[in-house]
């Protein structure tokens, strides 16, 4: 009766579309709206705040305008433009300063200027500048190998390089500035690029997906230290909170989340441990389309493991409790610096539609719930999740009931329990033994010198006689006579014969 009034964790379909209604999935990092509708509210507010900066503005031109009216009481006021053109001129650095327009992305910067009769290898030679040794890494210069060998066959492949490599180069100085700026800089040059590219290759969605991902692997391959987890962010210590909130949830039970898997079946076993791994293997990666794919091997295996243990098609109601589950067993390095990372520089089409952007969406929903997890989202009372969570109380242990009645993945708890309680007795009956053997080690000292005492107490009683002199002599005498009257024949010499 009790199993049936467990209430598992459910996700409406619509809650990971964006909130704007647009049909592509939403991100908890954009305020659930997905990346088109996020940078569209960017930049009202950016217009919204500029209209503001120029209202400001005449309102301080026309201040200074009366100041200087009333000074010098001129009957016919000739207004003076400078304050207000310095203004405008310190605003306009202020604003460039922070949104970079995509068309000085596809200037070749006057620091790393470029040979326009050499080749792209030539290109990608390293200047002796520091922004260049920098990223002189391995990993860096495979990715601008395969990036080149990609772009050969293409006849635009030239100006491409050019233009990612004078975009990364310019990136390398904006260090200081917000994450935020910075994503917005990248998404910049992925949209204007995207663009170009769909004029050039007339529409051709796939060819221009190709590329861009190209342009996308080269690019944050060199920039991955510069811009993951940024000293500006608070990304360091979201990880540290996250990391913490699920060593604290330890205790959390398959049948608490109701994850329909049994983890005893070999094969649902093996995809949880290939699950768990893949989510783990995410924060190996640099480039954004990478940690996307092992977060959907990830999310693969999930699938798989359910379908054998129910032997039929997972639902999203079981897949998000048990994507909830794998986190909690692996929590993964550094995961909100990992999604924050993904969520600013990846290229947006990927997270809008897919199965890239459909399982990432449902990771960021299973950290969202890890963070704001209490007792009724885990069928228990907020009683008895605060002794949980200080370790005053662990999960009860299931009885020994019918298979029928056993939700999904108890036996494989009933099993660990047995296993504890095994090991538990086997340490009771090694303590019974190692006191026997301390016992019996004390009954031989005893025995030992109660023997002793009693060989002493003999030895006293009949002490030994005095030795008679001439009856030693008389046995040392045989010999002697012996040697006198025994005629033994002369030792053989060795002889040599002639053969």
């Amino acid at each position: 009766m009790m199993m049936s009034q467990r209430r598992g964790i459910h996700l409406d379909q619509s809650e990971l579309l964006c909130t704007k209604g647009c049909g592509f999935y939403g991100n908890t990092g954009w305020q659930g709206l997905c990346s088109k509708c996020w940078r569209e509210e960017n930049q009202k507010e950016k217009q919204k705040q500029i209209q503001e900066d120029w209202a400001l503005a005449e309102r301080l031109q026309k201040e200074e305008e009366e100041a200087y009216a009333s000074r010098h009481k001129k009957t016919q006021l000739q207004p003076t433009i400078t304050p207000f053109s310095k203004f405008e001129e310190r605003k306009t650095k202020e604003k460039s300063s922070k949104v970079n327009t995509v068309t000085k992305f596809f200037i070749p910067s006057s620091k790393t200027p470029l040979k326009k009769d050499a080749s792209l290898e030539a290109q990608s030679s390293p200047s002796p500048s520091s922004s260049a040794s920098r990223h002189s890494s391995v990993d860096s210069d495979h990715a601008t190998r395969e990036f080149i060998d990609f772009l050969k066959p293409l006849k635009s492949g030239r100006e491409i390089f050019k233009q990612c490599r004078a975009f990364t180069e310019s990136m390398v100085y904006k260090r200081d500035m917000a994450a935020d700026e910075l994503s917005e800089c990248v998404q910049d040059f992925y949209q204007n690029l995207s663009d170009r590219l769909h004029t050039q290759f007339k529409g051709s969605s796939e060819h221009v997906e190709s590329v861009m991902d190209q342009v996308e692997k080269y690019m944050m391959t060199r920039l991955y230290k510069e811009v993951f987890c940024p000293e500006t962010t608070d990304d360091e210590k979201k990880d540290l909170a996250i990391q913490k909130r699920i060593r604290a949830l330890h205790w959390v039970t398959i049948e608490m989340l109701c994850v329909p898997v049994d983890e005893e079946i070999a094969e649902v076993s093996d995809s949880v441990v290939k699950a768990i791994t893949d989510v783990i293997e995410m924060d190996s990666k640099c480039v954004p389309k990478e940690k996307l794919a092992c977060i959907t091997r990830c999310s693969k295996h999930i699938f798989n493991a359910i379908k054998v243990t129910k032997k039929e098609a997972a639902s999203a109601d079981d897949f998000l409790p048990t994507l909830i589950y794998i986190v909690l067993k692996a929590n993964p390095p550094r995961l909100q610096s990992n999604i924050q990372y993904i969520t600013r520089y990846s290229n947006p089409s990927r997270l809008m539609t897919g199965e890239d952007g459909y399982y990432f969406t449902n990771v960021c929903c299973a950290v969202a719930f890890i963070e704001k997890l209490d007792g009724q989202s885990l069928n228990l009372s907020s009683e008895e999740f605060e002794l949980h969570m200080t370790g005053q109380a662990s999960p009860q242990r299931p009885q020994a009931t019918g298979a029928s009645s056993a939700p999904p993945g108890s036996g494989a708890l009933a099993q660990g329990h047995q296993r504890v309680d095994l090991l538990e007795g086997l340490g009771e009956r090694q303590e019974q033994v190692m006191e026997k053997a301390r016992q019996l080690e004390s009954d031989l000292i005893d025995w030992t010198d109660e023997v002793e005492q009693k060989v002493q107490s003999v030895l006293e009683s009949f002490p030994p006689e005095a030795p008679n002199p001439a009856a030693t002599a008389a046995a040392s005498a045989i010999d002697s006579d012996n040697v006198e009257n025994e005629q033994l024949p002369p030792p053989l010499q060795p002889q040599v014969f002639a053969g």
